[in-house]
């Protein structure tokens, strides 16, 4: 679910209070990229945004609620940097694309101190075994994901860049796969180098099925 039909679920929002919502959601993404779900609490959440309880359970009924907004805040900022069709360093339709994605995502990392992983993949973690809604919303933002990365390899095949018997929904995958893992062992190790050599990698294969 995007932030807009997470909003949109919330009837008759003014523009004001629309903003007030989309504050409060993105302070608690913040706090619980830094913190974690279980130990961000309501509180934390209505200090950080400048709002008062009240405002707080008017936009979310309780603490349940107010994730759901954060995944959606989290998937739609990951997939604006990192997966859309159309991410910030152009389509991934390309391995010129294709590795400008690999460079900005090492060096999102760094400029990070290597803290924090992938949100949403983090979330997913956190979640998926004690709540099965969220644990389903964090697998539909990864498929999105997916899909976005595949669209540029499908375009790619049918430009014939690569070949025939190429598949990019396979290919597709494990880029995604092999990012996620990276950022994990980034995140642990507090060093990109998992993370480049698996991305170096994978670019690697998909070239080789470039058509010569």
């Amino acid at each position: 679910m995007s932030t807009d039909e997470v909003a949109a679920a919330v009837p008759r929002l003014t523009r004001k209070g629309r903003a007030t919502r989309d504050r409060i959601a993105l302070a608690a993404s913040n706090l619980m990229f830094e913190r974690g779900v279980a130990a961000t609490s309501i509180e934390d959440v209505q200090a950080a945004a400048g709002v008062n309880p009240s405002q707080v359970y008017y936009y979310f009924k309780d603490k349940r609620d107010l994730v759901r907004a954060v995944i959606a805040v989290q998937t739609e900022q990951v997939l604006g940097a990192f997966g859309s069709v159309e991410p910030r360093y152009g389509r991934l339709d390309s391995m010129e694309a294709l590795r400008a994605w690999r460079d900005f995502a090492v060096g999102l990392e760094q400029s990070l101190d290597c803290v924090g992983g992938c949100p949403i993949g983090t979330m997913g973690s956190q979640l998926a075994e004690t709540d099965a809604e969220a644990r389903q919303e964090v697998a539909e933002g990864f498929a999105r994901w997916e899909q976005a990365i595949c669209a540029g390899l499908r375009a790619m095949r049918e430009r014939g860049e690569l070949r025939a018997d190429a598949d990019p929904d396979r290919l597709g995958l494990a880029l995604l796969a092999t990012l996620q893992g990276g950022l994990l062992l980034t995140q642990i190790r507090r060093d990109t180098t998992a993370l480049e050599v698996g991305l170096d990698v994978m670019l690697d294969h998909i070239e080789a099925h470039l058509a010569h």
